[in-house]
Formats: structure tokens, C-alpha cells, sequence
């Protein structure tokens, strides 16, 4: 029987990449006063109020990286290796390496083989099994091999199959809750992603500090000369591009480029080129305005739209592709930067941002971007794609704008920094529906609602399930003795084992009531 008041945290994925599987750890410590084993990949850092957390241990597994240099031609067969590696490690972690917990709580997607594997460490440990749907995993392997395929279709048998087996789940939207709950007989709670307290806007030292720290990345442009590489040159140490210190006073400068923030995966379900071309078109309609007329009239509208920074955030395979075109582009009024920043000053870059871009798109259509959940924390509006559920976070014209194609997110690009920074009305209209958003819900407040009854429903489910077999064994041992004649040469009859049952059964519901 595992200590009590113990949890295990599952992610087959990179920890430091997976912000809400972080703060369900930091709930289940501060909130439900559990100890918490997290069993994932290394790679990133997490951040660091879960490194710091007394009650959390972080077990990290080793990745298969060995397969990735297998031939396209076997990608099958890559695809059977790789799980079959992935499952037992995952076997080794839950069974053996992790102390016993009550209750198992893994995200999903992947869910081959990491259903299959907590399902059977859930059994055998005798502890709950709670799934926390972000997304379906079928739909991401469709995205590469199509959904008609074999792979796909076993992919999602398994999938709905041990999904079903849970004790209880958790899900992102109303719409996938409808989902589980019509076509794969999964009973869910929506838990939408709250950003968590370190998600808020940027103080201006905090600005000034952050900018200083990253100012090596913004000199190097991505293959050409930029806008932002000649602003760089001429600064001076106590400055940056968007703040000056002067006598130990920090303030943002007048004639600063607009800072636009996008992270990403780069993978297939986000469409970076449409921001690339985007990016052309704010560009090209910029300058036209000046060409052809030197007119103080037109140089004064010129100078209503500033020049852009986008900086992209994030890891994943399509990211050197992506930037080879962004090196063909030649802009003179928008310049891109990529990077990757620490758990602790992805938040500040956020609240220090103008205007956040998300193109997700979800395999699914059944999901939210937690990465704008996040920019409604720092008070950020939003320019994002339109799909299926996106209204139930983004709502048009209040703290965001939507869009469906290039086109329409440059004309969004330019009424927003129209008179940009002081006279931009449309974008602080947003910035305050954004800030509102932010505000109306936290992390830890929609845990306490959503996600903390079902935690603890599935724990007295796990302890009813515990004793219950026990007074099974009770029971068979001593209708064993009984048979025996052991326990009839004491005077005792065979009933008596049923009122032992009996009362072990008064004792367990007793403490199920008060759990």
C-alpha cells in the first residue's frame, strides 16, 4: 500500500514544454498537500517554483534519440521501436522507480503507449487514473500520415480504448468535453487553462532589465541587415530599443518599434507563413506611402505606423526552414528575431510585448493555445487564426482580433499601430479587454473549482478500491481456515467471516464519507 497523499505526474514529453502538467504539479502540492513524483523527458528547465518545490521530484527519462536517425523509409517501423522503447521506460518508472502513488495523472496527448502504461501501473499499484485531455493524439499522427491510414485508426482504437479505463479526466473545452462524451463514452471536466500568478505586465525596470539581458539576440539578425541591427549600432550602453535610463529613471522611448510576440511549436498545425506574408504585406503598404511624394503631408502619415519586431518563441522541427524564408524576405520597416528564453523571462517578454500572434490551428479543432491564455495573463491582446472553439477564449473586437487569412492580419496589423505607440486606440481598446480577461481567473482558483473534486473523488475511489480487496483476501483467507477446520475447532462458524467483512466494510465507508 503507497503513502498517502501522493501523487504521480506523467508526461512523455519535454517537462520544461509542458507549462500546465507543471502548474497541475504545483496545485496538487500547495493545493491538495500531496507529495509529487513527476515522471517526463528532460530538455527544457522547468520553471523554477516547481524546481524549488520541496514536495515535487522530478524523475527524467532518457529519450530514444537513436531513432531519429533511422531512415524515412522505416518511419513505421520507427514508429513500433520508438513505442516499444517508450513503454518500457515507462514500465521501469511507474512500477519500480516511483514510490506508490494514489493517483496517476498523464497527459494525453501522446497516448501510445503512455495510456496503456499508467492504466497497467494504476492496476497494479492499486491507484486512481485521471487523464488530462489536451488534445487527441490520432489527430496529431494524421497530420503526417493521413487520416485513413492503419497506423492512424489503430492509433485511435487505442486511444478511446484505455481513455475509457480512467477513473476520471479532465479536458480543455466544451467542445472536446461533447466530444469524449457523444463519441467516446468519456465522462470529462473542463479545466480551461488560468495563467498562473508570474504571468502579469511588465514593470518598466523589469522591461529595461530584460531588455538588456537579451540585447546579444536582438544584434544578430536572422541572414540580413535589418531595421533593428542599424538601430542597435548607434545605442548607447544605458539604452535599449524600447526603454533609456537616465539619472537611475527608466522610461519607454517615443519612437520604439511596436514588439510583436508569436510562440510556437513549429510544427505543421501552425502555419508560419501566413505571418511571413503578413509581415510582406504591412511592410510593402508601409513604404508605399513615402514612394512617389515627399510632402510633409505624407511623411507625417508615414511615420503613423512604426516599424515591427516579431519575436518567435519556441523549439520544433520546421523552425530552420522557416527561417531560411525569413531570410529571402528583404524588409526595411519589419525585422524578425528567433529565440528561446527561460521559464522566468518567457512572462516578462510577454508583459513587455504590444500585440501577440497565435496560428494555431489544432488537429483537433478541439482545443485552446495556452500560449494565449498566457498573453491574456500579461494583459497582451491577441491576433489569432479562427478555428472551430477558439470564441470560447478569444472573443473578437473585446480582447482579440481573429483572423483567417494573411491579408486580413495585415489590415489588423495596420489599423492596431496606427499612431502607434500614443494615438493607437483600437489596440489599447484591446489591451484592456485583455487585461480584464487576465484577471477574471487564475490557475489556482480553477483548480480549486474543476480539478481538485475530481482529484479527490478518484483518491476515495482508489481507497475504496484498496480495502475492498482487502476484505476480499480477508475473507478467502478465512474461508480457507474455515476448511481447514482451524478457525470451527475455536467455536467459530462460517458466518463469522462475513461480520468480520462486515465490519471491515462499516470502517472503509466510514472513512470514504470523511475523505
Amino acid at each position: 500500500m503507497g503513502k498517502r497523499g501522493r501523487a504521480c505526474v506523467v508526461v512523455l514529453g519535454d517537462l520544461g514544454r509542458s507549462p500546465r502538467m507543471q502548474y497541475h504539479a504545483l496545485s496538487l502540492a500547495r493545493q491538495a498537500s500531496f507529495q509529487v513524483d513527476i515522471v517526463a523527458y528532460g530538455g527544457s528547465i522547468p520553471h523554477e517554483a516547481v524546481l524549488k518545490h520541496p514536495s515535487i521530484h522530478i524523475h527524467t527519462m532518457a529519450q530514444p534519440r537513436f531513432i531519429n536517425l533511422l531512415p524515412k523509409i522505416l518511419y513505421p517501423l520507427t514508429l513500433l521501436l520508438k513505442a516499444f522503447i517508450q513503454f518500457t521506460m515507462l514500465l521501469w518508472f511507474l512500477f519500480v522507480k516511483v514510490p506508490a502513488p494514489d493517483i496517476f495523472l498523464v497527459q494525453n496527448p501522446p497516448s501510445v503507449p503512455t495510456l496503456i502504461a499508467v492504466k497497467w501501473a494504476s492496476s497494479w499499484r492499486r491507484a486512481a487514473f485521471v487523464v488530462d485531455w489536451h488534445n487527441f493524439g490520432y489527430t496529431l499522427l494524421a497530420l503526417s500520415l493521413g487520416r485513413n491510414n492503419l497506423f492512424v485508426s489503430l492509433y485511435r482504437w487505442f486511444e478511446k480504448h484505455y481513455g475509457k479505463m480512467a477513473t476520471g479526466s479532465l479536458c480543455v473545452t466544451k467542445a472536446m468535453q461533447h466530444e469524449l462524451e457523444q463519441n467516446w463514452g468519456v465522462s470529462a471536466r473542463v479545466l480551461y487553462d488560468q495563467p498562473p500568478e508570474f504571468f502579469r505586465a511588465a514593470l518598466l525596470e523589469e522591461r529595461h532589465e530584460l531588455f538588456c539581458r537579451v540585447k546579444k539576440d536582438l544584434c544578430h539578425p536572422i541572414g540580413v541587415y535589418d531595421i533593428i541591427s542599424r538601430e542597435l549600432e548607434n545605442q548607447e550602453p544605458s539604452e535599449t530599443l524600447f526603454t533609456t535610463k537616465r539619472n537611475d529613471e527608466i522610461s519607454l522611448k517615443q519612437n520604439r518599434p511596436a514588439l510583436v510576440v508569436s510562440s510556437t511549436s513549429w510544427t505543421p498545425d501552425e502555419n508560419f507563413g501566413i505571418l511571413l506574408e503578413a509581415a510582406v504585406m504591412y511592410d510593402r503598404r508601409v513604404a508605399a506611402r513615402s514612394e512617389g511624394s515627399e510632402t510633409a503631408e505624407i511623411a507625417e502619415e508615414q511615420r503613423l505606423y512604426p516599424n515591427l519586431l516579431f519575436i518567435i518563441t519556441g523549439k520544433g522541427p520546421e523552425k530552420e526552414m522557416y527561417e531560411e524564408k525569413i531570410k529571402r524576405l528583404n524588409l526595411k520597416h519589419v525585422a524578425f528575431r528567433t529565440m528561446w528564453l527561460s521559464a522566468e523571462d518567457y512572462p516578462l517578454l510577454l508583459g513587455s510585448a504590444d500585440l501577440g500572434v497565435c496560428l494555431h490551428t489544432s488537429s483537433s479543432g478541439l482545443d485552446l493555445p495556452m500560449k494565449v491564455v498566457d498573453m491574456f495573463g500579461c494583459g497582451l491582446p491577441v491576433c489569432s487564426v479562427s478555428y472551430s472553439c477558439i470564441q470560447e477564449l478569444v472573443k473578437d473586437g473585446q480582447n482579440g482580433l481573429l483572423f483567417s487569412s494573411s491579408s486580413e492580419l495585415a489590415d489588423q496589423l495596420l489599423i492596431l499601430f496606427k499612431g502607434f505607440p500614443g494615438n493607437c486606440d483600437a489596440l489599447m481598446s484591446l489591451k484592456a479587454g485583455a487585461m480584464e480577461t487576465g484577471s477574471s481567473g487564475r490557475w489556482a482558483t480553477e483548480w480549486e473549482d474543476c480539478a481538485k473534486p475530481l482529484i479527490n473523488q478518484a483518491k476515495s475511489i482508489s481507497s475504496l478500491c484498496l480495502y475492498l480487496t482487502h476484505i476480499l483476501l480477508l475473507d478467502s483467507l478465512i474461508r480457507c481456515l474455515i476448511h481447514a477446520g482451524r478457525i470451527s475447532k475455536c467455536g467459530m462458524m462460517e458466518e463469522n467471516s462475513k461480520l468480520v467483512c462486515l465490519g471491515v466494510l462499516h470502517n472503509l465507508l466510514c472513512r470514504i464519507k470523511f475523505c
